[in-house]
C-alpha cells in the first residue's frame, strides 16, 4: 500500500524544524501502509497539543478532542464499531497530564485500541513548561529553579495496572519504532507506544543526543509475560530501555466485556433505539398525580 494514501496536499506542517514529530509522522504512515489498514477502516484520535496534529496530515477518519480527552473519546469509537482499528496519539502533557485520570482507567478497561504517546519531556505547544515527564532539576522559563519534582513514570504505571501490551521506542530509530507500532497496532487490547522525542525549541536537555547516550535496547531473551521484570526494567533511570517490555495476551477487552455485545455482534452504530422501551423508561419516572 503506497504511504501517499494517507498523505493530505499542499499543507504546511506547524512544527519547529527538527522537531520528533517528523519521523514520528512518517513511522506511523509507513506502519499502517505496511499492515495495509484501510483508511476508512480507521480512526486517529487525539486531544490538544503538538503532538495531537499527527492527525491532521492523514487522509483517514479523525476526531480531536479537548485537552487531555482522547482516550475516552477512542474507547468510544471502538466500542460503537469494534471493526475499525483505532489509535489515539498526543504528547505526554496531553496524555499524562490532563489527561493523567483517562490514562489510568484507560488501562483498567482494557479497550482494543493503540495509545502512542510522544514523550518530549515538555510542553511544547504552550512554550516549554515543564511537563509530566520532565527530568528533574530541568530548567524552564516557569520552574526557573529548576523541576523538582518527581518524574511521571507511564511504563511503571501501566505494568503496575497490568496493561495488556507495554513499549517505549525512540523517535530517532525509526525501523525499531515502526515495527513495535506494527505490534502494538496487531494487538488485541490497549497497547501503549511511549516514544522519546526531541522538542527542538523548548527542550534543550533532552536532544537526539542525549537520547541515544541514555537508552538501550532490551535484550532478545526479556520476558514479555514477566511483569516483574518488566516493572524492574521500567523503573531503570540511569539508562532508560527501549523494546517492548511487557503483554498479556489473553485479558479480555473492553468491548468483548460489555454486555451489549455478549449475544449480538451488531455494531451499535448499525442498531436502531428500541423506542417501546424507551418509552416504558421514560414512564417509570413520571410521577402519580
Amino acid at each position: 500500500m503506497d504511504t501517499q494514501i494517507f498523505d493530505m496536499h499542499n499543507i504546511d506542517i506547524a512544527w519547529c524544524p527538527g522537531c520528533g514529530n517528523f519521523p514520528i509522522l512518517k513511522t506511523l504512515k509507513q506502519a499502517l501502509a505496511e499492515l495495509e489498514i484501510e483508511p476508512a477502516n480507521l480512526v486517529l484520535v487525539s486531544g490538544i497539543g503538538q503532538a495531537a496534529k499527527i492527525p491532521h496530515y492523514f487522509k483517514t477518519n479523525v476526531f480531536n478532542g479537548l485537552h487531555g480527552r482522547a482516550l475516552p473519546a477512542a474507547t468510544a469509537i471502538k466500542a460503537a464499531n469494534p471493526a475499525l482499528t483505532v489509535i489515539s496519539e498526543s504528547g505526554d502533557g496531553d496524555m499524562y497530564g490532563e489527561g493523567g485520570n483517562h490514562f489510568l482507567h484507560t488501562i483498567r478497561r482494557n479497550p482494543d485500541i493503540t495509545n502512542i504517546v510522544h514523550n518530549n519531556m515538555v510542553y511544547g505547544l504552550t512554550k516549554g513548561q515543564a511537563s509530566p515527564t520532565s527530568q528533574i532539576g530541568f530548567k524552564t522559563p516557569v520552574q526557573v529553579g529548576g523541576v523538582f519534582l518527581e518524574p511521571f513514570n507511564p511504563l511503571a504505571v501501566a505494568i503496575a495496572l497490568d496493561a495488556s501490551f507495554v513499549a517505549r521506542c525512540f523517535a530517532g530509530d525509526a525501523e525499531q519504532t515502526k515495527e513495535i507500532i506494527k505490534k502494538a497496532i496487531k494487538h488485541k487490547g490497549y497497547a501503549l507506544v511511549d516514544i522519546f522525542q526531541p522538542c527542538a525549541s523548548f527542550n534543550k536537555l533532552n536532544t537526539y543526543e542525549w537520547f541515544k547516550k541514555h537508552t538501550y535496547y532490551l535484550e532478545d531473551s526479556h520476558d514479555h509475560s514477566n511483569k516483574n521484570e518488566a516493572f524492574k526494567k521500567a523503573t531503570e533511570e540511569e539508562k532508560f530501555p527501549l523494546g517492548i517490555f511487557y503483554i498479556k495476551p489473553d485479558k479480555k477487552t473492553f468491548e468483548e466485556n460489555i454486555g451489549i455485545y455478549q449475544e449480538n455482534q451488531q455494531p451499535l452504530y448499525e442498531r436502531k433505539p428500541n423506542t417501546g422501551k424507551l418509552h416504558s423508561l421514560i414512564e417509570t419516572f413520571k410521577f402519580a398525580d
